[in-house]
């Protein structure tokens, strides 16, 4: 059985920067030197609201960057979105705040050994992970390309942030207000084959990495998805997270999104019993 990353430690941490961005908002933690054991893919677990706070369980965020400096020590940067009451308690911190926090939690992305053509897929804030995943692609010498969707522009993260970090960038929005007007899926197949793609990497809505995942399906190309399956422990002890796997001897198995992922290949993901419990096999 999986267990919590062995890496995670429970630490105090301060906020560093807390910037509005669009509809986002952009926090840089201190969280000293377990920051070296951060990798793309991984999250932190956050105790939200305070000493006083009804709120029991941590949520749970992506970590978009990580960076180590003279004046900060360790630091992870997280793009959040404030729409539940953990998110906009913790988007309302000053700088100078601290936090405790646990980290790094969950599966990384599995990063190719040699230079490889990888697309990177993110929806809405879903990208943020992908950035720096990007990075590290970037330095074992690998061809990078990034396709960016939202229902609308405002919900774009960062785009040229994005237009930096990769070698090429599209971005979709399904009303046309910025980009092309569609989804991402819409062309990705053309783009896997024009652009000889080896490894697919996606962060977003469940909708769309069942898409890619169908889209590419009679290809050769891996496709590692970061779930974006709602956690309310983080640590694998509520079973809130779980997600129908395929096994392989063809079972399926309900996995914690937390411990086994939150990144997982996508073929393995048992799409169509997503939210249900399958029957037991025989």
């Amino acid at each position: 059985m999986s267990t919590i990353n062995k890496a995670a430690a429970q630490v105090t941490a301060t906020v560093i920067s807390n910037k509005r961005i669009g509809a986002y908002h952009q926090i840089i933690l201190s969280v000293g030197e377990v920051v070296r054991h951060c990798r793309p893919g991984n999250f932190i677990a956050i105790q939200v609201g305070g000493d006083t706070s009804r709120m029991v369980l941590r949520r749970a965020f992506a970590i978009s960057r990580t960076s180590e400096s003279a004046q900060f020590g360790g630091t992870v940067e997280l793009i959040v979105a404030p729409h539940g009451s953990g998110s906009k308690w913790l988007c309302s911190l000053d700088e100078g705040s601290e936090v405790d926090v646990v980290t790094p939690l969950g599966k990384s992305f599995g990063v190719p050994t040699e230079p490889a053509n990888a697309l990177l897929i993110g929806g809405g804030y879903g990208s943020a992970p992908l950035f720096g995943l990007a990075d590290v692609l970037k330095n074992r010498n690998c061809k990078v390309d990034m396709l960016l969707g939202a229902s609308v522009g405002s919900k774009i993260y960062a785009p040229l942030e994005g237009k930096r970090s990769v070698n090429s960038l599209k971005i979709y929005t399904e009303d046309g207000s910025m980009g092309e007007k569609g989804r991402v899926t819409e062309t990705l197949l053309e783009i896997v084959n024009n652009r000889n793609i080896d490894v697919i990497y996606s962060c977003g809505p469940m909708g769309m990495l069942r898409a890619i995942t169908e889209l590419v399906a009679e290809t050769d190309v891996i496709h590692q998805c970061a779930v974006e399956e709602s956690m309310a422990c983080g640590i694998g002890i509520c079973m809130t997270c779980v997600l129908p796997v395929i096994a392989d001897d063809g079972s399926v198995s309900m996995l914690r999104s937390c411990i086994d992922g939150p990144v997982m290949d996508g073929s393995r993901v048992k799409w169509d019993l997503v939210g249900q419990v399958p029957e037991a096999q025989q």
